[in-house]
C-alpha cells in the first residue's frame, strides 16, 4: 500500500515556475514508477510524465517536453515536478501516482496508487 500527498500548487503567471511534490507513504517506494497526471475543468485526465523506480527513464506528454521535469528522490520518499515556462493551459488539477508495473507506463488505467491532487492556475 502506497499513500500519496501532493504539494507546491499555486497561483502563477504566465511564464512563470512552480515545483510540485508527490510525498509517499511506505517502505517500497523505491519499487514504484511514479507518474504526473492532470485534469483541467471539463476534460479528461491526461498523462504529464512519468519516471522509473530508479529515476533513469523519464517520459513527457508533447504538450510538456522541454518544460517540465520529473525527478525523484528515494532517500525521500518524494517525486518531484518541475514546470517552467507555465502557460495558461497548463491550468489543472496535477495528481501523481504509483504503479507497480515493471515498464513506465503513460496510462491512466495501470496506476494502482493516487494522491488527492494540487491545483495550479496559470494567469494570462
Amino acid at each position: 500500500q502506497v499513500q500519496l500527498a501532493e504539494s507546491g500548487g499555486g497561483l502563477v503567471q504566465a511564464g512563470g515556475s512552480l515545483r510540485l511534490s508527490c510525498a509517499a507513504s511506505g517502505r517500497t517506494f523505491s519499487s514504484y514508477a511514479m507518474g504526473w497526471f492532470r485534469q483541467a475543468p471539463g476534460k479528461e485526465r491526461e498523462f504529464v510524465a512519468a519516471i522509473s523506480w530508479s529515476g533513469r527513464s523519464t517520459y513527457y506528454a508533447d504538450s510538456v517536453k522541454g518544460r517540465f521535469t520529473i525527478s525523484r528522490d528515494n532517500a525521500k520518499n518524494t517525486v518531484y515536478l518541475q514546470m517552467n515556462s507555465l502557460h495558461p493551459e497548463d491550468t489543472a488539477v496535477y495528481y501523481c501516482a504509483a504503479t507497480s508495473r515493471v515498464v513506465v507506463t503513460t496510462k491512466i488505467k495501470e496506476y494502482d496508487y493516487w494522491g488527492q491532487g494540487t491545483q495550479v492556475t496559470v494567469s494570462s
